[in-house]
């Protein structure tokens, strides 16, 4: 039985790529999309593809209006919590690739998703690369204690830092606090130039055209007894095409269902060797 997707923000950038995606995937079948720059015209049209004859709606929901098993949140942070909510409770499970959410919006999800027996996926990037970044990142946390993260995104983003590195940030708070040799209320001159604390991690967000996502953290070991000062530098950078997306968030809509509550991160879902 095919998975019946239905696709918040299906004519943005990586949303587009990802319905051509599901549309051609034998699994899954498109059953609503939304747009609210393309609302009423065929999906199929927007995108240029010849045989999806899909209506689009200009909300979600309108679209959810037609049952789906799986509703994929690719809009924008100021409405994909309500997204989140409205299609739990028309009893589809979620995916999430918009960024900006917070952990206390999670926290809500979670609790909504647990009780109503649905999963939510929450992904802050679905590339592989960055999958392979956080547990990297986690496994150096555990043996180097200094650490700062830096994240990278285009000058028209809206919303810092990235769901990547909120993401990011979470997962290492996990595991402990960064440390800190200067404490930020003792730092002289102006204390905003140290970034933001983000869950116990140093958080410099970058918004220059050239950039499309990107995310670095890098540690730094103390000078030890028989060890030297060492860095080592952890980094992810996204090309322009959404392309690299598209296979992790078709695996997200294959998992989303097999779990209830909230679950954060493609290699929750995924198995590592």
């Amino acid at each position: 039985m095919s998975i019946k997707v239905c696709l918040a923000g299906a004519t943005g950038w990586a949303g587009s790529s990802l319905a051509a995606g599901v549309h051609e995937a034998d699994d899954m079948e498109l059953v609503g999309a939304v747009s609210r720059s393309h609302t009423g015209q065929s999906l199929g049209d927007a995108l240029n593809i010849a045989d999806l004859a899909l209506p689009v709606s200009g909300s979600v929901e309108d679209a959810l209006k037609v049952p789906c098993d799986v509703l994929v949140e690719y809009t924008q942070s100021d409405v994909a919590k309500r997204h989140i909510l409205l299609a739990l409770e028309a009893g589809a499970n979620v995916v999430v690739g918009t960024s900006g959410l917070t952990d206390e919006d999670y926290a809500e999800i979670d609790k909504v998703a647990t009780s109503s027996g649905l999963g939510v996926l929450a992904v802050g990037n679905f590339a592989l690369t960055v999958v392979l970044l956080q547990k990297f990142a986690e496994i150096a946390a555990a043996h180097i204690p200094h650490w700062e993260i830096i994240d990278y995104a285009h000058s028209g983003k809206i919303d810092a830092p990235s769901g990547t590195v909120r993401e990011l940030s979470h997962r290492l708070g996990q595991i402990r606090e960064s440390v800190l040799d200067v404490a930020i209320k003792e730092t002289q001159g102006v204390q905003e130039t140290r970034g933001a604390r983000l869950n116990g991690s140093q958080v410099h967000a970058i918004r220059l055209p050239g950039h499309v996502i990107g995310a670095e953290v890098i540690f730094g070991m103390p000078d030890q007894k028989l060890m030297p000062d060492q860095k080592l530098i952890l980094r992810h950078e996204a090309g322009a095409s959404s392309q690299p997306y598209v296979d992790g968030a078709l695996l997200a809509i294959r998992k989303v269902g097999t779990f209830s509550g909230l679950k954060r991160g493609l290699d929750s879902v995924m198995e590592f060797n």
